[in-house]
């Protein structure tokens, strides 16, 4: 594949059968658990899937191609596997240097590992950089979301990959809100890159996908064999849906990132609204820094009403248009009340909506949030009176 083609391209053309007369545009999805095999397996020849698949390949080059990494991509049955794969880099009795405000199933295992494989946790506020390199020092990996999950923080990334190496840590970043076509956490050096194929690369709502990414040839193949002797592996179709998800992947994020950032200047406007959060946003507190390492501002916007809880759900429940649903990076605009788990952060604000915005016409996507908002501003004076 040639790489001097923009990522837009990259996500269209990589992954495709040779071109020969009578090929197939598309590549064919393989079912099948084993494959005819006698003797020693040559290199590349399939044995049994949970080990290789042909129908991963593709998929697993062009996430490779679009993460500009030496590797294909290794795909994995979820993004919780990929963490796991990553963080299974971390010795025992190791020190991991983990977000506040990470997913909160990440900082859920990584609290298993200090349980079970003695990890030393330390948790730290990723946009506050001195504060992560101070604890960083001796560090096994700095673990690095950015933006965060759900509080949108953005990270220094080149900064915190410099010093993390100076101070002997692997770097690993979880790249899913930002996706290739924002930010490439290997071309700054990071070590290991994860993604939730879940979200935008798959992009339908319809499959549980990871994939877990790294340039150097004795990572690359810890995490494959971690992958093998785990059986953290993907189904074959799931894989084939994500690379057509891929297909269009650059009009998604355009579109969605787009409409983001007109919802957040919207909102920002409106009486009810008691705070947003969307790197595009010239006050927001991580907009100089994302518009100075990143090729965007993502799709993910982190909203406050006025009044509190009972207005947040009110608003949840006001809307028609926006689906009240977990997970993120569908074609469908949905949101979500974080703290509605009680494993979510303390620190995250239990009135905090995480929107993720879709595809659809911005206009219908804001004519139904000002309904609902208007609604929402109506119970908080009435809890006010």
């Amino acid at each position: 594949m040639d790489h001097d083609v923009k990522p837009a391209t990259l996500a269209v053309t990589g992954g495709r059968p040779d071109r020969v007369q009578g090929a197939p545009v598309n590549p064919p999805l393989v079912l099948a658990s084993t494959y005819v095999s006698q003797g020693v397996p040559g290199p590349g020849e399939p044995l049994y899937t949970r080990i290789d698949a042909p129908t991963w390949h593709p998929f697993e080059q062009v996430l490779g191609d679009l993460e500009s990494s030496r590797h294909p991509a290794l795909v994995t049955g979820s993004g919780m596997a990929a963490i796991a794969a990553a963080f299974s880099l971390v010795p025992a009795g190791g020190r991991l240097v983990v977000p506040r405000h990470a997913y909160q199933v990440t900082l859920g295992y990584a609290r298993d590992l200090a349980e079970r494989c003695g990890v030393e946790v330390v948790v730290v506020d990723i946009d506050d950089t001195d504060a992560v390199l101070e604890a960083a020092q001796g560090a096994s990996m700095l673990w690095v979301e950015s933006p965060t999950n759900p509080m949108l923080e953005v990270a220094d990334l080149p900064a915190l990959i410099e010093g993390a190496h100076a101070a002997g840590a692997l770097v690993g970043v979880d790249n899913t809100f930002a996706t290739p076509l924002v930010q490439r956490p290997l071309t700054l050096g990071a070590d290991v890159v994860v993604h939730s194929v879940t979200k935008y690369l798959a992009g339908h709502s319809d499959v549980v996908l990871g994939a877990v990414l790294a340039d150097d040839d004795e990572l690359h193949a810890r995490l494959h064999a971690y992958r093998t002797t785990h059986g953290a592996i993907a189904g074959p179709f799931e894989v084939w849906l994500a690379l057509r998800g891929v297909r269009t992947l650059a009009l998604r994020v355009e579109r969605s990132q787009a409409n983001a950032a007109e919802l957040a200047r919207r909102l920002q406007q409106h009486p009810a609204v008691a705070q947003v959060r969307h790197p595009s946003l010239p006050d927001d507190p991580g907009h100089e820094l994302a518009a100075r390492t990143m090729d965007g501002f993502g799709s993910i916007i982190g909203l406050r009403p006025r009044g509190g809880v009972a207005a947040a759900d009110a608003l949840v429940d006001a809307l028609r248009l926006w689906v009240p649903a977990t997970s993120l990076g569908g074609v469908e605009s949905s949101l979500e009340r974080r703290r509605r788990f009680a494993t979510e952060s303390l620190t995250v604000p239990a009135d905090l909506l995480r929107l993720s915005v879709g595809i659809e016409d911005v206009e219908d996507l804001w004519a139904d949030l000002a309904v609902a908002l208007d609604l929402a501003l109506d119970v908080a004076l009435d809890a006010s009176r």
